[in-house]
């Protein structure tokens, strides 16, 4: 007991330690196993900016917020494969504020109340507003700052709403915060811009140095002249070099594959059976008594409007133009679909026509996203363009000034210029330039008509001014398109050939192996993709494939992936290249730097047979009398150049830089001059100098701050502030 009571009094304390040590290696490596962090509960960061943490629940409604813009500019649906566009947009748009709050916060660049008030509720406030019915003083048709406040607001201190009302007032904070970050980053970039300065010494200096004229007379050999292939350049002197300009030779994280792709698109036997579906349904098309039920049935919408012959489909244009009404033409394939195409009218057209209308609307687009969001009751509304159609007609009130009074298309506007517009007048309106409903109307009634058309935008009151232009045959055309599918059976084809290659193909040779045989018995090539980023979303040139990428980056160097869906094929990769993020490799550099290093070997080798060159004509000798002497009587420092010689000698600045040295003046410049092109040998006979006598220094200052102010509104300094940052960029985690 003495023993093992004195073993415990002399090593407890460094039992103890060495049990904390063990306990703490213990959750270390429970944090790294479950992929999370010592230092926090929960990874739930997208990336950091500075050390500023981008959180991934805000970051990701941004996405949301980006998805629901490009969906607007597609008809409100969000097309495949564009969320790469959302995401990278969203993650720029994150960066670039954070890194700007900085340099504003640093500056003290705020907007005040009152500023902000102005923007959004001045005689300047912005054109979205402007836009907005509801914002618009409906006697005078301008926007009414007052009545954009009160509406804003309002909804501004809305706590509860339905789900349409709650987003439009995140909207509306949206757009407001983006009117006021603009309004800062303006005001940067303008503190930038008018901080730009040409000193007059400078200027003076520049003209001065442009005004001057070296006559030389050279000798040189260009590497061209020499054989590259001879010469030898070790991985050792590519490293050495890359070394030295590592920040010329910088690479992103990137991985490489070589891929077997196996089709599923629709094969031939899927390609007769759409075309035997198209002829089963010909004669229930050609026969049907009811052609717009039947179209419905089949999940088509029946032709609302006409077609001019120039909109018509290119392979059928012709045939319709000469077939009978009613007549079936086809099948024949238009866009992946076998079709039927059937003429339910004709009618002859104006090029153009002048309109004047009366819009009452009902739904206005939201200036955030492009949806339209209903403004008023579509009963209402109809009741008053019936009641503004009545008063016309009676003579009890004329268009312009129920245009002006009541319309909803009048834009903000005073000029006298634009009082035609202000009434609703479009002059030399083209077939196509409105939407379906209003298109009908103009072109398919007398000059005269006057009438109600109700589109997505509410009630028109349409009244036709004039034909313009040549008239135009133009056709209602009916169309059944039966899609050419991909079966069951090509699917299950596809997937099942890509299984049977990977089971063979398990390392780097073997898939070659397999890939070669591959080749030889079904024509099947194997492709590359290169520099696979860890964000990318795309793969080769089967489209998006997200997922395959992920999963690329989850394999070690020459893995093969299990067969994976990408696009319209089945995809089997191996890993061929893993390239970290920091200077290339010396085999990725060798193709860039390889060129150099051998015409720096050529350079040294001309320089040691040339010496100390002291005559043009020795130069000639020890070049072995391939070379001559050429001349130039005016090579200028800067600025266009008066021959061809001396444009070649205007991209050697070595030579340039000797060429107007003082030193140099009057002899032959003591050193051989390795060049980008090749090696020289010079001679500067002479320095001249242009009168400066017309030179006006204070306007030439005034242009080049202009012009550099120009330039600085142009070119974001917010590039410049990313290079600078540190970005740590975790999305590859999340998306």
């Amino acid at each position: 007991m003495s023993v093992i009571q004195s073993i415990q009094e002399k090593y407890a304390k460094l039992m103890a330690i060495i049990i904390a040590v063990a306990l703490m290696i213990f959750v270390v490596m429970l944090a790294f196993e479950n992929g999370g962090s010592l230092f926090r509960s929960n990874n739930n960061t997208v990336g950091r900016v500075n050390g500023t943490s981008i959180d991934y629940t805000n970051f990701y409604q941004k996405v949301q917020q980006q998805e629901a813009n490009i969906a607007a500019q597609y008809g409100g649906t969000m097309p495949e494969g564009m969320r790469s566009q959302a995401v990278e947009s969203a993650w720029n748009q994150e960066v670039n504020e954070i890194i700007l709050d900085e340099e504003l916060d640093k500056l003290g660049i705020k907007v005040g109340k009152r500023e902000l008030g102005d923007l959004l509720y001045g005689p300047n406030g912005p054109d979205e507003f402007k836009r907005i019915p509801g914002f618009t003083d409906t006697m005078t048709g301008q926007y009414n700052g007052q009545y954009a406040k009160q509406q804003i607001d309002a909804l501004l201190r809305m706590k509860k709403g339905t789900a349409e009302q709650l987003q439009q007032r995140d909207q509306f904070i949206a757009f407001i915060n983006y009117q006021q970050r603009k309004r800062m980053s303006d005001k940067y970039s303008s503190l930038l811009a008018n901080s730009i300065n040409y000193p007059k010494w400078f200027v003076e200096k520049q003209i001065a140095d442009n005004s001057q004229l070296a006559k030389i007379s050279l000798v040189r050999d260009n590497y061209s002249n020499h054989d590259g292939d001879s010469i030898k350049v070790s991985d050792s002197e590519i490293k050495d070099y890359l070394d030295k300009h590592k920040e010329d030779y910088k690479q992103p994280e990137s991985r490489s594959v070589s891929y077997v792709a196996f089709s599923t698109r629709p094969s031939a036997a899927d390609s007769a059976f759409a075309k035997n579906k198209t002829s089963d349904l010909r004669t229930t098309f050609d026969t049907t008594k009811n052609l717009e039920e039947f179209l419905n049935s089949q999940g088509l919408a029946f032709p609302e409007t006409y077609s001019q012959v120039s909109a018509l489909p290119q392979s059928i244009k012709d045939t319709i133009t000469k077939v009978p009404m009613n007549t079936i033409i086809g099948p024949y394939v238009e866009n992946n679909a076998w079709t039927l195409a059937k003429v339910v009218g004709k009618r002859t057209e104006p090029e153009m026509v002048k309109v004047r209308h009366i819009l009452i609307a009902t739904a206005r687009q939201n200036p955030q996203n492009g949806q339209m969001v209903p403004i008023k009751d579509t009963t209402e509304a109809h009741h008053l363009a019936d009641s503004i159609q009545t008063t016309i007609q009676k003579g009890i009130a004329s268009f312009d000034s129920l245009a002006l009074k009541f319309s909803d298309d009048s834009p903000n506007v005073t000029d006298s210029a634009q009082h035609k517009f202000k009434i609703g007048i479009y002059d030399s309106v083209k077939h196509g330039a409105m939407v379906p409903e209003f298109d009908n109307f103009i072109f398919g009634h007398p000059v005269g008509s006057k009438g109600i058309v109700k589109t997505q935008f509410g009630y028109h009151y349409i009244e036709i001014l004039k034909q313009e232009g040549k008239s135009f045959d133009a056709y209602r055309v009916a169309y059944l398109p039966v899609p050419i599918e991909s079966s069951n059976e090509t699917e299950a084809n596809a997937s099942n050939d890509a299984n049977r290659f990977a089971s063979d193909a398990r390392d780097q040779k073997s898939f070659d192996a397999s890939a070669e045989k591959l080749m030889k018995e079904k024509g099947i090539q194997k492709s590359i993709a290169n520099d696979i980023l860890p964000t990318s979303y795309y793969f080769g040139t089967l489209g998006e494939a997200r997922s395959l990428v992920k999963n690329i980056y989850d394999a070690k160097l020459g893995e093969v992936l299990e067969p994976q869906k990408a696009g319209d094929a089945y995809v089997v990769a191996v890993v061929t290249e893993i390239n970290k993020e920091g200077t290339l490799s010396v085999a990725k550099a060798r193709p860039m730097i390889e060129p150099i290093l051998k015409h720096k070997k050529i350079a040294e080798s001309l320089k040691k047979k040339l010496g100390t060159p002291t005559t043009l004509e020795a130069a000639v000798t020890a070049f072995g009398g391939k070379a001559t002497i050429e001349a130039i009587d005016s090579l200028r420092m800067t600025g266009v150049q008066t021959n061809m010689l001396a444009r070649a000698i205007s991209n050697e600045p070595r030579v340039v830089g000797a060429s107007f040295n003082p030193s140099n003046r009057g002899k032959v410049v003591p050193e051989v001059i390795e060049g980008r092109s090749g090696v020289f040998v010079v001679r500067v006979d002479n320095v001249s100098a242009m009168s400066n006598a017309q030179a006006d220094i204070a306007a030439e200052r005034r242009m080049r701050y202009e012009m550099g102010k120009q330039t600085m509104n142009r070119n974001s300094p917010l590039e410049t502030l990313r290079k600078a940052a540190r970005i740590k960029d975790r999305r590859v985690n999340f998306f």
